[in-house]
């Protein structure tokens, strides 16, 4: 939690330098979150083009508006609202809701150097992604900022416009959706 406040102070102070016109702070911005914002967009979109056209694009929109970020307002959840909507109106264009699968290389966390426990981790991954692309955009978004981007009620609050409460009542029925889905994979 330190280490997060301690990171969320230096994107303040870096906003405000930006703010004031300073380039090379908001580059600072962009080298801190760009990972992060493609990983969610490129998840989200399911195509490299596109996840590397948004993510420019979400950092040109933060730049146009950053006159309009709050302090009180954390620069990391602020700029995934700005991305969300991104990958929302693309989605909205398309009306084709899918998702990339992870690398064949992926390597699973705690997997062990057994070759089949490897083999049977890697068919996990592949049957969770899979059940993945059947989930509604609101729910596949609220899973991944909770599961893989690890934000918190609040930040996912935020970055989503939404109340706490209605982010852990979405997270709930996002994560028994999947559950379905993956219950009726299974027969």
């Amino acid at each position: 939690m330190i280490d997060t406040l301690a990171h969320d102070d230096r994107d303040d102070d870096w906003v405000r330098r930006a703010q004031a016109g300073d380039r090379k702070a908001f580059s600072d911005l962009v080298r801190r979150h760009q990972k992060s914002v493609y990983r969610y967009l490129l998840r989200m979109l399911g195509s490299h083009d596109e996840a590397m056209e948004q993510t420019q694009e979400a950092f040109i929109k933060a730049w146009q508006a950053l006159s309009q970020w709050r302090p009180d307002a954390q620069f990391r959840t602020w700029l995934f609202r700005i991305a969300n909507n991104a990958a929302l109106d693309a989605l909205r264009r398309r009306k084709l809701v899918e998702f990339v699968p992870l690398d064949d290389s992926f390597d699973a966390p705690g997997s062990e150097p057994n070759p089949e426990h490897q083999a049977h981790v890697t068919q996990e991954v592949r049957q969770l992604e899979a059940s993945l692309t059947k989930l509604a955009p609101e729910h596949r978004q609220i899973l991944l900022l909770r599961e893989v981007e690890e934000m918190s009620y609040e930040e996912i609050g935020s970055a989503l416009s939404l109340s706490e409460g209605t982010v852990k009542s979405r997270l709930a029925r996002a994560r028994a959706a999947l559950i379905e889905i993956r219950a009726r994979s299974r027969s």
